[in-house]
């Protein structure tokens, strides 16, 4: 049986951590992402597929949220979207699964894997059947274009180049009668 799921963004992170200054990192989140996750009882058919609003990143400085905004890494005004889209599914067991599909950042595409693993499957309080991730995913972000740098007096540079991403997403079956709370 085949189930498509609604990212519920109100109640899911996507977030990230990436060294800064060599001894020390800095997470932020995106705000804004919308996607689909279509569930198979064979795992390996399932599919993920979601865009995040690039402009809606925060680190908590506005001062870095807008540097990131800018040419110097996401470039907002020319790609205002990231967006990742599967091309096939692992089934690693105990319903853990490992996601590979196409990552574009600014107008680069690459191939990542995400691995992932149920939290939980319920129904709220207003009838609405949910299910939950966590998922995880490391990535170079020299591979997207973004290279922008600054070396350090002490050796090393400003901003490191993985960038770990972590992933909290809750999700709402299509067949759901409401989306509240």
């Amino acid at each position: 049986m085949t189930t498509t799921w609604n990212l519920d963004a109100s109640h899911s992170t996507v977030g990230f951590s990436i060294r800064h200054m060599v001894f020390s990192k800095v997470h932020g989140r995106f705000l804004k992402f919308t996607g689909a996750i279509q569930l198979d009882d064979d795992l390996t058919k399932s599919w993920v597929e979601v865009t995040i609003d690039a402009a809606s990143i925060d680190t908590g400085t506005e001062q870095r949220d807008t540097h990131l905004r800018s040419a110097d890494f996401f470039d907002v005004e020319h790609f205002p979207g990231l967006r990742f889209r599967s091309t096939r599914t692992e089934d690693l067991g105990g319903g853990r699964v490992r996601v590979i599909g196409d990552l574009t950042i600014r107008d680069t595409t690459r191939e990542i894997a995400i691995d992932a693993e149920p939290t939980g499957r319920g129904t709220d309080p207003w009838g609405n059947e949910r299910v939950g991730f966590v998922a995880k995913a490391s990535i170079d972000r020299k591979d997207f274009g973004l290279k922008w740098n600054q070396l350090l007096e002490a050796g090393g540079v400003l901003v490191g180049d993985r960038v770990d991403v972590e992933l909290d997403i809750q999700a709402v079956n299509t067949a759901a009668r409401d989306v509240a709370a």
